[in-house]
């Protein structure tokens, strides 16, 4: 069958009592679904009435078969022709979600990833020489550890805030997913395999706090990106820590917090180290309320995650003390913070951080709480997803972004918004929004205009060419799995881009080619939510 049909399904299968849709491409018309091994019609319907989709640029209807719910592998078939084959199954989700969660692991700098644990695509250590504090050069720190963050092997503080309060949400959240093993090589009975994982991250995060000021420096890098097509340990440029910022420092603090709190009765020692370097952080946020935001020297071509507004990261790093400590202190910085009306109470993303915050806030139920502001920050919560659900409602393949929204990251932002409508469900005790965080899923694992997996490794046509050095670099065939790719961008911010998506609809601004870094990278933080929202379905009920 060709590598794209008509008819859009979620690739990995469907849970039987989940909300189940396929999207398809064409008039309003009959189909039948089909038994794999016994070609038994099993379920018939229509679609639904063909509409102009704009951000997809396609004239689309949903198929909707909730109501077949008999484990098995099936296909979709009419007029236009078949799906790809798929199953419905519990665990339909259990090997994306592991995978998902390896993919840390094939990140990790500074050692080796040996074929025990790596497969094929192993390498050896890398990132280890001592790194130059910049505009410091007689200053050098140590610096080995951590995930590389993207398809370069940069190593950013704020990027890690996300992903980090990502995972650990998720683990306080869905504990019961992550009993699996993975395994790792630090696999043991004392921990679950994610807390080893995330404290490999944690380490690395130790190192970039200034010990004498409590400052975090913002990134470790090469001045500049190596070749694409270069391994781990054949980049052997200097490494700099670059100067420390108020974003590195808040985001390091909020995290700090979050792992005080979550390895609390599991390493106690440990928990008691990072409380004390969020607290030291913390103190020398309130020394200096006004800091520039981060921006590259002239000479520094790597990632600057740049972020001129500070308030979301210093209100979120307040929510995590005061969650973790009940302390007044912190209480009164964040709802100093919280009457700050310049940023979002309810972003997901590493330049907006306050949605973390107002998570923090609203499961702080064990500390005494203003009543007030909890009501107006649950308020929020609700009218953003009321927001997104209104968008997923319009919309041809059934997500929560509008045509403008198609940007660099995109899939982040589908994931983000999926995990903001878990939460709201959380806040309010019901599960009315199920159907609409299923069709996120759905959309990742291949139900979209492109009709690919936007997961390396998961479903028939999955995403196979990421902008990922080691993928590129290391001699075999598939991509690392369970990576998410960035995702359509309609903004063509790459050459490759630029040369072969003119004139495409903004969900169709995607491009499976490892030179599509602004639609086809892949990073810690993309991955951090779309385990979460796994996280959801692998949690045994």
């Amino acid at each position: 069958m060709k590598e794209t049909s008509p008819i859009a399904i979620n690739q990995l299968g469907y849970r039987p009592k989940d909300h189940k849709l396929a999207v398809i491409q064409g008039p309003q018309a009959q189909y039948r679904i089909v038994d794999q091994h016994t070609k038994e019609v099993v379920w018939q319907g229509e679609s639904s009435a063909a509409e102009w989709d704009e951000a997809s640029g396609a004239v689309v209807g949903k198929l909707d078969f909730s109501s077949l719910t008999v484990e098995g592998e099936y296909y979709i078939e009419g007029e236009l022709g078949a799906s790809w084959p798929f199953v419905i199954r519990e665990h339909v989700y259990y090997d994306a979600q592991l995978a998902l969660f390896k993919a840390f692991y094939y990140l990790r700098c500074g050692v080796e990833l040996d074929a025990q644990y790596a497969g094929a695509w192993g390498h050896k250590a890398c990132h280890n020489s001592p790194v130059k504090v910049y505009g410091q050069p007689e200053l050098t720190i140590d610096g080995t550890g951590g995930w590389h963050d993207a398809g370069d092997y940069g190593k950013y503080i704020v990027a890690a805030g996300k992903a980090v309060a990502d995972l650990l949400l998720a683990y306080e959240l869905y504990p019961q997913a992550f009993k699996r093993k993975v395994p790792l090589p630090e696999s043991n009975a004392a921990m679950d395999d994610l807390l080893h994982e995330v404290k490999f991250e944690l380490d690395w995060m130790l190192k970039m706090q200034q010990p004498h000021s409590g400052a975090v420096y913002h990134k470790l890098t090469t001045l500049q990106f190596p070749p694409l097509a270069t391994m781990p340990e054949d980049d052997t440029a200097d490494l700099y820590a670059l100067p420390v910022s108020a974003t590195a420092t808040a985001s390091f603090a909020a995290a700090m917090a979050m792992a005080a709190r979550v390895y609390a009765d599991l390493d106690e020692p440990y928990a008691e180290r990072c409380l004390q370097a969020a607290k030291q952080a913390f103190t020398w946020l309130e020394a200096n309320p006004d800091v520039e935001g981060f921006r590259n020297p002239a000479d520094v071509g790597t990632g600057e995650y740049g972020d001129q507004q500070d308030t979301d990261e210093r209100y979120w790093a307040a929510a995590e003390l005061y969650r973790t400590t009940g302390e007044q202190h912190y209480h009164n910085a964040f709802l100093r913070y919280a009457s700050e009306p310049s940023f979002s109470k309810t972003a997901l993303g590493w330049t907006d951080m306050g949605g973390y915050g107002t998570i923090s806030y609203l499961l702080s139920e064990q500390h005494k709480r203003d009543e007030a502001v909890v009501e107006l920050l649950l308020a929020q919560w609700q009218h953003q997803a009321e927001q997104l659900v209104d968008v997923c409602e319009r919309d041809g393949y059934g997500i929560s972004l509008q045509p403008e929204q198609y940007r660099w990251g995109s899939n982040m932002d589908v994931m983000n918004n999926a995990m903001h409508l878990l939460l709201a469900q959380r806040f309010a005790n019901h599960a009315r929004y199920e159907p609409f965080i299923a069709q996120h899923v759905h959309y990742l694992f291949g139900m979209n205009v492109n009709g690919i997996s936007y997961v390396s490794g998961f479903g028939h046509h999955a995403m196979s060419f990421p902008h990922h050095r080691p993928s590129v670099a290391d001699g075999v065939k598939e991509a690392v799995p369970g990576m998410v790719s960035g995702g359509p961008n309609r903004n063509l911010q790459d050459e490759y881009a630029e040369a072969h998506l003119q004139g495409r609809a903004p969900a169709a601004c995607y491009a499976d080619h490892e030179d599509s870094y602004a639609t086809n990278e892949i990073t810690i933080y993309w991955n951090s939510p779309a385990l979460f929202v796994l996280s959801h379905y692998t949690q045994p009920s």
